[in-house]
């Protein structure tokens, strides 16, 4: 079992690549795994901070007059300029105003794992994610009601103490493994964890199918809309994020392209969870498929990243 755990990790973005699709292939499968949603979510974060280098995550949490910009950038700026962009190109209701809800969510906890898979800057990746999480009950819900007139079924206590409880739990799980691990044990063994942190990022992308095969069968051309539009929002978005670093906030290579992967794979899953039965199914549709993207893209673009990295 280990060694066929570092296997994925010694070839993970292939297996995000394939293991995406297992969901839409085998609706039964994503049906039973939809209760571990949340655990999906979980898990990754935990294990990507059980690798994190912590000397690097403070050093950034002592330039707050570098991390807020990128807050503001990615919370606010991104999901109001997706509103305006949007606005000519008459999209479906539902679809637009999914993409919209994209742009606010806080970047994936699987960011953290892909930039430790990449090379990138993962302290980057874990402080910025970290924070945009915390902060989302304040800015999701305003602008929800605001640009799209949708009010989100759930307190904003209720909804800071979900949050709050998921990343305090990833936390100090994180901690208390590396507390009781041996010394040195996850250097020779970062592979191990890189291999949980996909098998649990797969799992999740199966669960959020539950339901899409059927509309896929009965609303084909909807939910191709839905994926080419997932696709292109991801590639734009990250291309602007990674441009904004590097022009905008004088960011070295390797921190600008994981802005761009911050700007470009957002949570989707919490603003599901936010949302609740407020979300009529064609926006659940566009979240379910927004994560072909999140999982194939880093296999394709692994050579880009490298390139950008290396520059």
């Amino acid at each position: 079992m280990l060694r066929w755990i570092d296997f994925v990790g010694r070839h993970a973005t292939k297996f995000l690549f394939c293991g995406v699709l297992v969901g839409l292939a085998v609706p039964p499968l994503a049906a039973l795994l939809r209760p571990g949603l949340v655990v999906f979510l979980l898990l990754p974060l935990t294990f990507s901070l059980m690798r994190l280098d912590w000397s690097a995550f403070h050093a950034y949490a002592r330039r707050p007059l570098l991390i807020l910009p990128l807050i503001v950038f990615l919370m606010l700026v991104c999901p109001l300029l997706v509103f305006a962009v949007l606005k000519p190109f008459g999209l479906p209701q539902a679809l637009s105003q999914a993409i919209v809800l994209m742009a606010a969510a806080p970047p994936i906890t699987g960011t953290v794992a892909i930039s430790l898979i990449l090379g990138l800057d993962a302290a980057l990746a874990a402080i910025v994610m970290v924070i945009c999480t915390a902060l989302v009950p304040f800015t999701l819900p305003p602008l929800a009601l605001a640009l799209l007139d949708i009010e989100i079924n759930m307190s904003l206590a209720e909804f800071m103490l979900r949050l709050g409880a998921m990343v305090g739990f990833a936390f100090g799980a994180a901690l208390l493994a590396r507390r009781l691990m041996p010394p040195g044990w996850l250097a020779r063994n970062y592979r191990l964890v890189d291999g949980g942190s996909v098998i649990a990022l797969v799992l999740f992308a199966i669960a959020i199918m539950d339901g899409v095969t059927a509309k896929l069968l009965s609303q084909p051309g909807y939910v191709i809309l839905a994926t080419a539009a997932a696709f292109i929002g991801n590639v734009v978005l990250q291309g602007f994020g990674y441009l904004a670093g590097r022009a905008v906030f004088r960011l070295s290579q390797p921190a600008a392209v994981t802005l761009g992967l911050l700007t470009g794979n957002c949570n989707m899953g919490l603003v599901m969870v936010a949302l609740a039965d407020r979300a009529v199914f064609d926006m659940v549709v566009f979240f379910a498929m927004g994560q072909l993207p999140m999982y194939m893209l880093p296999g394709l673009l692994e050579p880009l990243y490298k390139r950008l990295r290396a520059a």
